[in-house]
């Protein structure tokens, strides 16, 4: 796992995670942290950076969450979606 100096932007903000994001909102995938859990799965189902994505649902005290990558819905763990770091905005959401 990355560091937080690593995760850190150039403000010393935290950076938004697929974790973080709020249900209803778009982003795009702009890192994949490196050697992280899940990492070739994601390439595989088609989060890379430049995806844009769609937040579906967020499962009860934190364990799973649904996302919506092209035309697909996915669930993934929390703990695995803190590796991907997003950009927040993308399409509106009637389009994915």
């Amino acid at each position: 796992m990355a560091t937080d100096r690593q995760t850190e932007n150039s403000l010393g903000e935290k950076p938004l995670t697929l974790a973080d994001l709020p249900v209803g909102a778009t982003a795009t995938v702009v890192k994949i942290i490196p050697n992280s859990r899940g990492e070739k799965k994601f390439s595989d189902v088609g989060l890379v950076p430049g995806t844009e994505l769609l937040m579906q649902a967020h499962a009860p005290f934190g364990g799973l969450i649904r996302v919506k990558v092209m035309q697909t819905s996915m669930a993934l763990h929390s703990s695995d979606a803190k590796n991907i770091l997003l950009k927040k905005g993308g399409e509106n959401e009637k389009t994915l």
